[in-house]
């Protein structure tokens, strides 16, 4: 009995699997015939540069033409290869010729050397007076033997289910957001839009087999009308990525269409087995909704802690040592000492703040604390994964804090206020037998972590909630197109995290030691925590929200205003500057900005002044039974 039920399960099971196989074969079809056409077209561009004389301008041009019918046949595909597996996917398309970020799922791990190839970089490389053909077919070569990564089982099984695609989707929607329309990865900016107009239709023709596939869980009309209508929006846009708008497409197209792919998230109950969707946020509804991605937990070791009452007494004792200098060596300095509350919690009376000594300068500036939850890596050179680990490494560090991490646990519980309060969270952090720095520290995150959580004009604008002066909306477009900012700082936080919001990005910009452009600043960066000639100077890109505030600017504070930095970036950075940088990644060439250009882009960043309510300084610090730590002061003395 029991095998004749077994029999029947196995025969029930096949059946099924047979009749999905049938069901799905337009949208697997369609993937395999789609895969196969770019394959061919890139093998027949290998073919054309293998046989190709190089030193005549019009094989270039050939060559040039060849990849950009195979970059059109790969937009047709986009939306599942970035997703299925973006590191293949660098192989086809790298912006860069090597990559060194860390993920969040490999923070514990050494950052290690990601080679790009692919098409962008081939048709960087016909640039080169250098040209070299091996050098050249090996971009291409290594961009077709990327293509077998999306030919394997492991790939292609997943097409035999619905679950991918919602995920796939949402990424897609994400990138039409901050990355396809900004040249991040498409040398040539007169291809940008035909491009995009390609993506989107080749993106169509995967929704109509997706949906004859599976008709129980399908985009639903008010989806596909909404896209539609995108699509016309688009078509109608000028070919000149600079005069396209991207704020209305964003707006009033890709947002929209976010949220409702979100729905179909959770009305279809759909399951992730892909690390793309490591931090995203399934119940967020607004690409500028500040739940779209988790990339820092404020909470350190009391994670577990829901109940407001508790969170809202953590909070207290956060506040409380955030602006108490008992957590210096000296009793005389505080977290509030350079990250102050009423400057956007960071320093903006100096280029960088006062060492421990209160004599000589620190070498970098000090960041705001605000919005620093959404990097995966912490510290300007990226030296820590955790806000945590950021705080116990201040508090140590004998230039900044001075502190001894065991004298801080003694002074701090020698305050009875502290003392009760971290007995009873003690209670609430079973993987801690007994209290310490890691509470004290975590108190604190959880304090400043909580402002972080306020939007700017611009957000609700997006969120359709307010309507933004001309000169912001223009600006915005700037700085998506000819600006080129957007190409380094991702909206919606402008930092340096793109979708799938999983990395942070590092950037060599050529900034001086001085306002004189002599000569490059003498901080190595990213080097100095993973040395390697591409992180030479690289500093992780910061967010531009509160830019106006969060003076002075750059790793080293070395310009004022946000006028200097515009004409820094519009110059060309370092090397626009005539300083020697062997391995600037932002482009040399000046931008030619005008003045009213400029004007609009520092409207728009003035659009990204979020509403934060900041509060006032305690009135007091608990006293110590030490009485020679009774004389602190709120927020130090320096």
């Amino acid at each position: 009995m029991k095998t004749l039920f077994l029999i029947i399960i196995v025969i029930v099971t096949v059946f099924c699997f047979s009749f999905n196989f049938r069901n799905n074969q337009p949208y697997n079809n369609l993937y395999t015939h789609a895969l196969a056409e770019f394959k061919q077209q890139e093998t027949t561009l290998r073919n054309s540069i293998a046989a190709a004389n190089l030193s005549l301008p019009e094989n270039i041009q050939q060559i040039r033409a060849g990849i950009e019918a195979a970059r059109l046949k790969l937009k047709n595909i986009d939306f599942w290869l970035r997703y299925f597996e973006p590191i293949a996917y660098n192989r086809i398309n790298g912006p860069l010729p090597v990559e060194w970020e860390n993920e969040v799922f490999e923070k514990f791990e050494p950052p290690y050397r990601r080679e790009g190839a692919g098409l962008s970089l081939a048709e960087l490389f016909l640039d080169d007076k250098l040209l070299n053909k091996d050098s050249l077919l090996l971009l291409i070569t290594k961009s077709i033997k990327a293509i077998n990564t999306f030919e394997a089982d492991s790939i292609t099984s997943q097409l035999n289910t619905f679950q991918h695609f919602f995920l796939a989707n949402r990424l897609f929607l994400l990138n039409l957001a901050a990355v396809y329309t900004t040249g991040f990865e498409c040398p040539d900016t007169s291809h940008i839009i035909p491009e995009l107009r390609s993506m989107l239709a080749g993106t169509k023709k995967i929704y109509d087999s997706y949906d004859l596939s599976f008709p129980q869980t399908p985009l639903t009309p008010a989806y596909l009308d909404l896209y539609d209508k995108a699509v016309s929006f688009v078509n109608g846009q000028p070919v000149d990525f600079s005069e396209f708008d991207h704020f209305d497409f964003i707006k009033e197209y890709v947002n929209p269409l976010f949220a409702l792919n979100q729905q179909f998230i959770n009305g279809y109950q759909v399951v992730s087995i892909n690390f793309n969707d490591y931090t995203l946020n399934n119940s967020n509804q607004s690409i500028f909704d500040k739940s779209l991605y988790t990339s820092q937990s404020i909470k350190g070791v009391y994670s577990m802690v829901d109940d407001e009452k508790t969170l809202s007494e953590i909070r207290h004792i956060g506040k409380l040592l955030f602006y108490d200098p008992i957590l210096s060596g000296n009793n005389l300095r505080s977290c509030a000492s350079c990250h102050k509350s009423g400057e956007y919690f960071n320093d903006t009376s100096q280029r960088t703040s006062f060492q421990f000594d209160h004599r000589q300068h620190l070498p970098r500036n000090t960041p705001t604390l605000i919005n620093a939850i959404y990097n995966h890596l912490l510290m300007l050179d990226g030296k820590h994964i955790s806000l945590q680990d950021q705080g116990k490494d201040v508090i140590a560090n004998p230039i900044e804090m001075g502190s001894d991490p065991k004298e801080v646990l003694k002074k701090v519980l020698s305050c009875k206020e502290y003392k009760k309060a971290f007995e009873k969270f003690l209670k609430l952090t079973p993987e801690e037998r007994e209290i310490s720095l890691n509470h004290i520290v975590s108190a604190v995150t959880f304090y400043y972590g909580s402002f972080s959580g306020f939007y700017a004009p611009f957000d609700d604008a997006m969120n359709n909630k307010v309507r933004l002066a001309d000169d912001v909306r223009k600006g915005f477009n700037l700085f998506m197109s000819k600006a080129k900012c957007g190409t380094c700082h991702f909206v919606p936080y402008f930092n340096g995290v793109k979708p799938p919001y999983v990395s942070s990005e590092f950037e060599v910009l050529g900034v001086p030691e001085d306002s004189s452009f002599a000569e490059l600043s003498i901080d190595k960066g990213r080097f100095l925590i993973n040395p390697a000639p591409e992180t030479l100077n690289a500093f992780r890109t910061g967010s531009l929200r509160n830019a106006q505030y969060t003076k002075p600017y750059m790793h080293n504070g070395v310009f004022s205003t946000l006028d200097q930095v515009i004409d820094f970036y519009d110059a060309g950075g370092g090397l626009g500057k005539k300083i020697r940088v062997d391995n600037q990644t932002l482009p040399g060439d000046s931008l030619k900005l005008s003045t009213a250009e400029k004007s609009e882009l520092i409207a728009f960043l003035h659009a990204l002044n979020e509403k934060i309510i900041f509060e006032d300084p305690p009135g007091e610090l608990p006293p110590s039974s030490n009485k020679a730590l009774n004389q602190r002061k709120v927020g130090g003395e320096y």
